[in-house]
């Protein structure tokens, strides 16, 4: 059975008796927003220490470096807006719950307003996402929760001043946009979102994660990824909506140490025209990967103009053995996004093609030199140094996926990496889309982690979405995504 990681004895915790009125033939129940000690002040800029609860409905600026203490706690109820100075940091040594709901999303972000380049066609060098305004919220060691529902966090990225800056960082770092590393707790995203970052969106050194239902934009300037799992990570990455990342929109990663194995699903996820704005792109992908003794399984996922598709790293090896993937969807403008559905340099890459894939790649499944070197690399033997690539060419542009806005293939561009947020796009799937119905909801196949031990049903995941057997992060029964 789980146990409950995190206790909330300590702490000032308002809940409230249900209020009800009646009338004749109807009753309304209502029930008040969690409060955990005294209210946050909105009256003047936040810095130093702070705790207790920020309120529905207020504008809260952070005029300087703030920091949640071990033992302390900060809870913003539904409808609160956080504004954060240039360059100021959100430390977190204690607990950070973010609680905004559909109808009142929570907003953590500049205490300016930019205007978004959203629509095709943008310079990233002038666009305001890759501005990195505020360094974003970093947890320390100590921190045994960070919990975001129905929260923006928005323009992260900035440098590190010379003195306020996490552990594992320093001064003058550039800083991830949410940065969590405590293996013994958890980080919980739900249906949120994340707008601009310098480096990785997200990066979970060491952790229990829960990431579900949420929308990534613009993540990663010249290189960094969309989101950075590393040694000591366990959970679940789905239902995400990836849009323009630099480099990997998912990546799990052993690397760092520490116990125990990372071990990562992900399924059901978009991902859409990333892999384009890294500095150097030799080796690197641009949807889900796989890296340096992780493991898990990538099954579901739909990855549409994206630089490469699921890659299983060989150099430093991913845990392949123990890992699996299929019934995942890819579409291509180009002959380049289709030559590189499955990597063709073994020595580095050991993606091997599946049955259930959509193209279904079955030419390539004879391939007897494929198939040899990636049973070379499974007993840890010495890969041929000439292996014979497939030819993508028959399926380039085949299989349009039929998002209900979003026109394939592409027109009015130059560039597949031309599309970088979601702007005015639907990427729901039509009635007729040839990607609905193929994926796989098999419990032999691939079933949720759900790794995360908070039990207080306030504060645990809200939903942990099982596997669905429509492709990507929407299903037509109305799951999944609901941004």
């Amino acid at each position: 059975m789980k146990s409950k990681i995190i206790s909330f004895s300590a702490l000032a915790l308002f809940v409230g008796s249900m209020l009800t009125s009646c009338t004749p033939d109807q009753n309304t129940v209502s029930t008040p927003p969690i409060q955990i000690g005294q209210s946050v002040s909105d009256a003047s800029p936040l810095s130093g220490s702070v705790k207790g609860t920020m309120l529905s409905g207020k504008t809260y600026t952070i005029g300087d470096d703030v920091t949640v203490n071990a033992g302390d706690t900060l809870l913003l109820q539904s409808g609160v807006t956080v504004k954060v100075g240039r360059g100021k940091t959100i430390l977190v040594k204690g607990v950070l719950i973010s609680l905004g709901s559909k109808t009142q999303p929570n907003f953590i972000g500049p205490d300016k307003t930019f205007t978004k380049t959203d629509a095709v066609g943008y310079s990233s060098a002038a666009d305001s996402a890759f501005i990195g305004y505020w360094t974003g919220i970093n947890c320390e060691p100590s921190c045994s929760l960070l919990e975001l529902k129905w929260t923006h966090v928005d323009y992260t990225g900035a440098n590190f001043g010379a003195t306020f800056f996490p552990t594992k960082g320093k001064a003058g770092d550039g800083s991830f946009g949410i940065f969590f590393q405590n293996s013994t707790g958890d980080f919980i995203m739900e249906d949120s979102w994340m707008y601009g970052s310098i480096d990785d969106a997200i990066r979970v050194s060491t952790g229990r994660i829960h990431v579900m239902r949420n929308t990534f934009e613009k993540c990663g300037f010249t290189g960094g990824d969309g989101l950075n799992v590393k040694s000591g990570s366990v959970g679940d990455i789905a239902y995400n909506l990836f849009v323009g990342g630099a480099t990997n929109s998912s990546k799990a990663s052993n690397k760092g140490g520490v116990g125990p194995q990372t071990n990562v699903n992900m399924y059901n996820n978009t991902y859409i025209s990333g892999g384009y704005r890294q500095k150097d792109p030799t080796g690197r992908g641009g949807s889900i990967n796989y890296e340096e003794g992780a493991k898990g399984k990538a099954f579901n996922n739909l990855m549409v103009n994206c630089r490469a598709g699921v890659r299983i790293h060989n150099n430093p090896a991913a845990d392949v053995v123990n890992m699996s993937y299929g019934y995942n969807y890819t579409y291509g403008d180009s002959l380049r996004v289709m030559n590189n559905v499955y990597p063709v340099m073994p020595t580095s890459t050991v993606t091997i093609p599946q049955s259930t894939d959509i193209p279904a790649y079955t030419a390539l499944l004879s391939n007897p030199n494929y198939q040899q070197a990636y049973l070379y690399t499974i007993v840890g033997g010495v890969c041929p140094n000439i292996v014979q690539p497939y030819d993508g060419s028959a399926y380039v542009k085949v299989g349009n996926p039929m998002f209900v806005n979003f026109q394939l293939p592409m027109t009015g561009i130059s560039r597949l990496s031309d599309v970088s947020a979601v702007g005015s796009f639907n990427f729901r799937l039509q009635s007729g889309s040839p990607a609905i119905g193929k994926g796989t909801a098999d419990a032999s196949k691939i079933v949720p982690l759900n790794a995360t031990l908070v039990t207080n049903d306030k504060f645990k995941p809200t939903e942990v979405t099982l596997p669905g057997v429509d492709m990507g992060c929407y299903q037509s029964n109305g799951s999944g995504n609901q941004h």
